[in-house]
């Protein structure tokens, strides 16, 4: 979670909404993002979006099977169907998204039955750090 958090405090640097992301597989980290929305004029290019695409490149395979995602932020319900399509095993998050997030809250992606597959999830993972950090950039913006 430690490169997530960098991620995202650098994506907060870049005026993008401060999420990073890590993928992880056999304990070596095979790719890191960071929101880049604004940056690239894509809705898409949310910090877990750009993570998979990263790791897909490094792995040379479009499933991520045996990879842990980790997150500052609850997933959206796009980048939870991203997860699901990559077949990441294990998601850790930090801060639960009440409004925006797909996981716990809202569709519930993984708990659809139109769900190919369900990673496990650990949320609360420096979930302080990664709602400090939101925190602190909405308020600045306001």
């Amino acid at each position: 979670m430690a490169e997530a958090l960098v991620a995202a405090r650098d994506a907060a640097g870049r005026g993008e909404v401060p999420v990073g992301a890590a993928i992880v597989k056999d304990g070596n980290v095979m790719a890191v993002a960071g929101n880049r929305t604004r940056e690239l004029l894509d809705p898409t290019a949310h910090a877990e979006i750009l993570a998979i695409r990263a790791a897909c490149q490094a792995l040379n395979d479009e499933r991520l099977s045996g990879c842990d995602l980790y997150v500052t932020l609850e997933p959206c319900p796009m980048c939870a169907a991203a997860i699901s399509f990559a077949r990441i095993r294990r998601l850790y998050f930090g801060a639960a998204d009440p409004k925006g997030g797909g996981v716990e809250h809202g569709p519930r992606i993984f708990a659809q039955p139109t769900c190919h597959h369900a990673p496990e999830v650990y949320g609360g993972i420096a979930e302080t750090d990664a709602a400090d950090l939101l925190k602190t950039f909405f308020r600045d913006r306001r």
